[in-house]
């Protein structure tokens, strides 16, 4: 076996930042903003702020406590905290149904991760000057039906994936966030300055800070625990590997409410970015993925300075993808290292073509292949491509399933004293919070969650 879980984060702040670069990813920057807008502006944002409290943070705890005390790849640690807690190791399982999710979630995020570096290679060029909201979708389209022209972005993301994951977990992943997070912030506040000046600041505030409680229901609920769950990160094997890193000095509490707080925050601004330059120029806000790729070209296409500011704003897409993707790729090659023996320098070869393969049949399934419904004939499935299918297969059942059981083992069978040992914690109003949680909310909002978004 390989012993990729020898390796720790050289500092708190180098783990921080891996953790946060994981979390934050193109669903904060382009998905958070538009998604509150439509669902009741701050009052969505308080159904969120909830979730992430009482679901997003006690998960995030219970993967870093898992990952910590098993020591090993998302199967391995499961698998060692069962034997220790006297129940079935079998529950090692739950662990590789996470690095299934995040292999599968790596293979189209990569591909997703290159339209960022084609928009920012048109803006460098100065290719959105003067462009028309026809244009802009036009250019969009061009993209989706250029196979050639995605693979090779796609093949680019790969290549700069591997290049730093082989590196390790301090020489390669800590050293890459350490140059992107910073760079990620930097951009994101010279875009908000930006963007007050430039575009309308009163109605992107009114936009996301008026409530609109009307607007407030069960489906608000489903959409703000999705984006929760899916923008911190939980349940993709990601946080128990980074846990399986971390010095026994680290507070997990501590660093899981850091890592939630950044995560959100990174959304909330990048909300005071992107919306003053849409209600500028009098485009749509509610214009759901297209908002990054289609609308806000045109505003940058039309206000001074758009070319150089078009240019940042898709280098800080890049840097919230490529954090994520690496975090992705460092999961998915500790499980390869460890179970099948394979060292990390040829392991992130083989992971990497894995999702390059598998990404490809995203590719085609944006051009030639956008009529062909795999699984059709399934009810959830239906009218689904292939890059469909992959993401609701991920989104909306491995993880969710991944979340469910590792909250129930851990809250049901693993015993109190080890769990208070492990988080550092004494047996007061923090813990029995966590251990509520996890017990009693988590998993029966999870379950709920999974049988609507199938049944839906």
């Amino acid at each position: 076996m390989g012993g990729g879980q020898a390796e720790q984060w050289g500092s708190r702040l180098g783990f921080l930042f891996a953790a946060i670069g994981f979390s934050v990813g193109l669903g904060n920057i382009w998905r958070f903003p538009y998604v509150a807008g439509e669902y009741g502006g701050s009052a969505f944002l308080f159904v969120y702020l909830a979730c992430v409290a009482c679901i997003g943070v006690p998960l995030l705890m219970t993967e870093l406590t898992i990952g910590r005390r098993g020591r090993g790849s998302p199967t391995r640690a499961i698998r060692a905290v069962a034997r220790e807690s006297g129940a079935s190791p079998a529950w090692g399982h739950v662990g590789t149904l996470a690095v299934i999710c995040v292999f599968i979630i790596l293979s189209f995020y990569t591909v997703i991760s290159g339209w960022t570096f084609d928009y920012f290679v048109r803006s460098v060029l100065g290719d959105f000057e003067g462009i028309t909201g026809e244009e802009s979708a036009g250019v969009f389209a061009s993209l989706m039906n250029n196979p050639g022209r995605l693979l090779f972005w796609h093949t680019v993301v790969n290549i700069l994936i591997v290049l730093v994951v082989r590196r390790g977990v301090q020489a390669g992943t800590e050293q890459a966030v350490k140059i992107l997070m910073p760079m990620l912030f930097v951009a994101l506040v010279i875009m908000v300055i930006y963007g007050a000046v430039e575009g309308d600041l009163g109605g992107a505030l009114a936009f996301m800070l008026e409530p609109d409680f009307s607007k407030i229901g069960f489906k608000t609920l489903m959409v703000a625990m999705g984006q929760a769950f899916f923008s911190i990160g939980i349940g993709m094997a990601a946080m128990i590997t980074f846990g399986a890193y971390l010095p026994k000095d680290y507070s997990i509490p501590g660093s899981a409410v850091t890592i939630a707080l950044a995560d959100t925050g990174v959304a909330i601004i990048a909300g005071f970015a992107i919306f003053p330059l849409v209600f500028g120029f009098g485009l749509e806000p509610a214009s759901g993925p297209g908002l990054v790729f289609q609308t806000l070209p045109i505003a940058f296409g039309e206000m001074p300075g758009g070319q150089f500011f078009g240019a940042l704003f898709f280098l800080l897409l890049i840097a919230a993808a490529m954090s994520s993707c690496f975090g992705g790729a460092e999961a998915v090659v500790n499980w390869v290292d460890e179970h099948w023996g394979i060292e990390r320098h040829k392991g992130v070869l083989y992971a990497g073509s894995g999702a390059w393969l598998l990404g490809f049949l995203t590719i085609m399934s944006f051009g030639e292949w956008s009529d062909y419904y795999p699984l059709d004939f399934i009810p959830a499935f239906a009218g689904k491509t292939i890059f469909d299918t992959l993401d609701f297969v991920a989104a909306n059942i491995l993880l969710l399933v991944g979340g469910f059981l590792t909250a129930f083992f851990f809250g049901w069978l693993v015993p109190k004293s080890l769990k208070l040992d492990e988080m550092r914690l004494s047996d007061g109003p923090l813990f029995n919070f966590w251990r509520v949680m996890i017990r009693f909310v988590v998993p029966p909002v999870l379950l709920v969650c999974l049988v609507m978004g199938i049944a839906e």
